[in-house]
């Protein structure tokens, strides 16, 4: 997909990753639509701030109305609650599932027509390593990211006759917020891992993988069932 001239709208784009996608699209000349619970928190220079919230199916309607010339969903707001899931409690694994399975389903489902409407473009999912790594100490994140993994294959099948490409990006800990505690020299960098997921779309990469640690990870799947 070519992305200057595309119409993007990125979720979750007043910080982290989401944020540094929707700079460095603007940057290749796409106009950008930066989604947030609370639009006034996304300040960056040509992004125009966007009210959606997973887990509000309203809000999420009047965005598309909003966007209506969108051809690129990037699905990046997410949530983890280090929730086992066995001793944790039920309303955080609920959280997780709600927001990182059902949250980019609804989006993904409430966009596919508007981009099929402006003659096709791409959907992508912002996944994790631990699609398929599954501590048990993040087992309700693992459980929610695994699930949005099938979603995204399922989608890849089922929109490629309407024109949309599905990719996924799979990566390990960035220098987030949510990594705040992890020591730096074990993560990548956000800009850095825009760059690859943006490249990937273009390219039209089903899978794009943006460190070793997942590289190494999806490589071992054929030979253990919980990598390390």
């Amino acid at each position: 997909m070519e992305l200057k001239d595309a119409v993007a709208v990125v979720t979750g784009a007043n910080r982290g990753l989401g944020r540094h996608l929707a700079a460095q699209l603007v940057e290749r000349g796409a106009k950008v639509y930066g989604a947030a619970r609370r639009p006034e928190t996304v300040d960056l220079a040509g992004v125009i701030p966007l009210r959606l919230d997973l887990t509000d199916e309203a809000s999420i309607r009047t965005a598309t109305r909003s966007a209506s010339d969108a051809t690129l969903l990037v699905n990046n707001a997410g949530i983890s609650t280090a929730t086992p899931l066995i001793a944790g409690g039920l309303d955080a694994v609920r959280l997780e599932m709600e927001t990182n399975f059902f949250g980019p389903l609804v989006v993904t489902r409430a966009f596919t027509p508007v981009i099929e409407s402006n003659g096709g473009g791409a959907v992508l999912n912002v996944l994790s390593v631990l699609s398929w790594l599954h501590p048990a100490g993040l087992g309700s994140y693992a459980a929610a990211k695994a699930a949005a993994w099938a979603l995204t294959d399922a989608a890849r099948e089922e929109l490629a006759p309407r024109g949309i490409t599905v990719s996924a990006l799979h990566v390990g800990y960035m220098d987030t917020d949510m990594a705040a505690d992890v020591p730096a020299d074990q993560k990548a960098r956000p800009a850095d891992v825009a760059t690859q997921a943006l490249h990937g779309i273009e390219t039209g990469l089903a899978e794009i993988l943006a460190d070793e640690t997942t590289r190494y990870v999806k490589q071992s799947l054929a030979t253990s069932p919980n990598p390390a």
